[in-house]
Order: structure tokens, then C-alpha cells, then sequence
């Protein structure tokens, strides 16, 4: 569907591999208090031998607080013809408040970009009414229309309050290109790409987002056809031509539709072995027992360390056998993400808390208020 980088096209991981590449780092300061954005590319610059140039970005939360009421699309374009196409379906959904082209520096390192623009949108009161959904589910429907239907034109961020940055590049050069330093938030993840079986282009860059969740990831998902046919039963439309999409639109569905908690999601997509399960006492053992009936297909199987980004907070998890790393840290308020210690202790040198989760273990990190 796009054609972003030539080097998009020729390389992937089969043909130079380095089986525990791709980083994932995240920080966030649990009292709400915002700070730059400068840090988080620092943390992933660290694990820069992790990427290999064919894709890196950010998600950063509580960034627009002077449009935290309006849901704030980042959409790539292949031109100025299918920006005019997708703002006139824009212009017959939502009210806009505000769009411009998305701050970007000119680097040497980032090449072949697309029209990068932003919009912070509410939907439209009428078209609410005429179609009796909730305004979450009017937005998620609405992106799948776009990135779906009008071809060259790619919802990457719809959330509140929050934006993805993403491209083809090493991570470290991707903050550089969307100026990331300028940004103040009160929670940031990264991700250093190294594609698995997929191709590296814009919008198959870490991290997927849709409506307030994000997900960056590092593994690769041996369910994914199960996965996927089971969440495009639940009306999710898979086109990104990567497995970490799938896990987007999990999460969405367990959370906001299910209303699960992270604890019982880490069970269902991370869930314990029956050898396990039987083991555990009985409430345990009954809770355990009903998400692995219920929510079977979207177990997600294959090695994976994963962050997922909301509104409230952060989450760190492992496959149940963790065959992926990941350490966790904290300092006061402050917590820390990622897949080596080195990239949290170039930040925070005297962090405390340090350990690594176990396999399939939710570690939780929530904003106090």
C-alpha cells in the first residue's frame, strides 16, 4: 500500500539476523508531573546495536494539555492529492479545532519521508447520534476507514492527550528528526526496530497505537494468524503488514471492550501453562482457568517483551517462558521500562528496584491521580 525507503523494500530480518534484536524502553513519572522527552531517546540510544535502520519511534502521553479534550490524529500521506481526499472525509466526521504539519528537522539520516500532519478532532455531534456508538468506538471505526479505504493515507495516533512519532531510522535519529527534546509528557516509550519477517517501512514502525493504547514490542508472534482472525471477528482490520498490529487491537479489545484489568490481560495473551494453573489456589486457579476458555485464540505465543502505553500509565510484560529481556526500575515517582539495564541507568544512574519480571508477569505502573 506504501512505498516509504527503498531500504524498506529490500531488507528484512531473514536475510540478516540477530535473533534478540528490536529495544523497548519507557518511562513514566507516576505523580503526573511532565517532563522532556529528551530522556527517552536518550534511554534508547543505548541499545542502538538492537536496531538496524528500518524503523524507530515514540509514544509520549499528556503532551497536549492545551487540546487534552480532542483526539489528536498523527496521519501520514503518499501526497497532497490523498491529503485533500482524507480531510474532506475529516471535515464530514469531526469538528477540527486545530491541523498543521507535524514539527519535523531536516536530518541526512532521515530520508524519503511522507507528508507528516496533525489534527485534533472531536467527532461530529450529528454523526454520533445518526450512528449510536460511543465516541471511542466512533473514533476506532472512523481510522479503520481511513487507513482501510483511502489509499496512501495512514492514521499512525488517534489518542487523547498523546501522540505516536514514528519512521524508518534508528530510534536515537527518529527523536532527533520529530525534535522529541521540545516535548514534555508525564510518560514516554521507544522502540529501536529490527523487522521480523517484515518489511521496515513508516507505518510498520513501532509503536501501533489505537485510540490512548500503544504497544511497542520485541519478538515475534508465532499465533499471529489465529490472532488475527480472531480479532477481525470483533470488526479490527489487520493491514499493517506486521504481527505487533494484532497486539494493538488485542489490548483495545480486552480493555476497553472487555473491561478487563492489565493483570487479567497478562493472563489471557501471556497465560499460564495448565501444569501451572493447577497448581494455584482456588480463586486463582478459577480466574486463570476462565480467561484461558474464554480469550483462547488470543493467547499470544512466540517470545515477546512488550510495553503497552495508556492514559493511566505504563505495563511491562514478558512471554510466559521469557524468552525476551526486560528490567524494571524505579526512583521516587519515577519508573523505567526496558530491555537492558544499561539504557535505564543512563538516565537514572542511581535508580532503585531493579529486577527482572518473570515470564507472563504484568508489572503495573500507574499514575497516582
Amino acid at each position: 500500500m506504501f512505498d516509504y525507503g527503498n531500504i524498506a523494500k529490500e531488507q528484512r530480518e531473514g536475510a540478516l539476523r540477530i535473533p534478540s534484536g528490536c529495544a523497548v524502553s519507557g518511562i513514566i513519572d507516576r505523580s503526573g508531573k511532565r517532563f522532556s522527552g529528551a530522556d527517552i531517546v536518550k534511554s534508547i540510544s543505548v541499545m542502538h546495536e538492537r536496531s538496524n535502520g528500518l524503523g524507530g519511534g515514540f509514544a509520549a502521553y499528556g503532551i497536549y494539555p492545551d487540546y487534552k479534550e480532542y483526539y489528536a490524529f498523527h496521519i501520514f500521506y503518499d501526497n497532497a492529492e490523498v491529503k485533500t481526499k482524507c480531510e474532506a472525509f475529516l471535515d464530514g466526521y469531526y469538528d477540527i479545532a486545530n491541523l498543521s504539519k507535524i514539527p519535523t528537522r531536516k536530518i541526512p539520516q532521515i530520508t524519503n519521508e511522507p507528508l507528516i500532519w496533525r489534527y485534533f478532532v472531536t467527532p461530529s455531534v450529528n454523526k454520533l447520534k445518526e450512528m449510536q456508538i460511543d465516541e471511542r468506538e466512533f473514533v476506532a471505526r472512523s481510522v479503520f476507514q481511513i487507513n482501510t479505504g483511502i489509499e496512501g493515507a495512514y492514521v499512525f495516533s488517534c489518542g487523547k492527550n498523546m501522540g505516536v512519532f514514528k519512521a524508518v531510522g534508528y530510534p536515537e535519529d527518529v527523536g532527533n528528526f520529530y525534535r522529541l527534546e521540545e516535548y514534555e509528557g508525564y510518560a514516554f516509550t521507544a522502540h529501536g526496530r529490527y523487522p521480523t519477517n517484515t518489511p521496515g517501512w513508516w507505518g510498520g514502525a513501532h509503536p501501533f497505537a489505537l485510540l490512548d493504547y500503544s504497544v511497542v514490542h520485541n519478538g515475534e508472534i508465532s499465533s499471529y494468524d489465529t490472532n488475527r482472525r480472531t480479532i477481525e471477528m470483533y470488526g479490527y482490520k489487520c493491514s499493517l503488514q506486521t504481527d505487533t498490529e494484532v497486539i494493538t487491537y488485542i489490548i483495545d479489545y480486552l480493555h476497553r471492550k472487555k473491561g478487563l484489568s492489565f493483570h487479567e490481560i497478562a493472563a489471557t495473551i501471556a497465560a499460564p501453562f495448565w501444569q501451572t494453573i493447577e497448581r494455584m489456589g482456588d480463586e486463582d486457579k478459577k480466574t486463570a482457568e476462565y480467561l484461558r476458555n474464554k480469550f483462547s485464540s488470543l493467547l499470544i505465543t512466540g517470545p515477546f517483551s512488550l510495553i503497552i502505553g495508556h492514559s493511566g500509565g505504563l505495563v511491562a510484560l514478558n512471554d510466559r517462558l521469557k524468552l525476551r529481556s526486560m528490567v524494571v526500575a524505579e526512583k521516587g515517582s519515577l519508573a523505567y521500562i526496558a530491555s537492558e539495564e544499561a539504557a535505564i541507568r543512563r538516565i537514572c544512574p542511581d535508580c532503585e528496584k531493579v529486577r527482572a519480571p518473570r515470564g507472563g508477569e504484568a508489572v503495573v505502573f500507574s499514575l497516582s491521580k
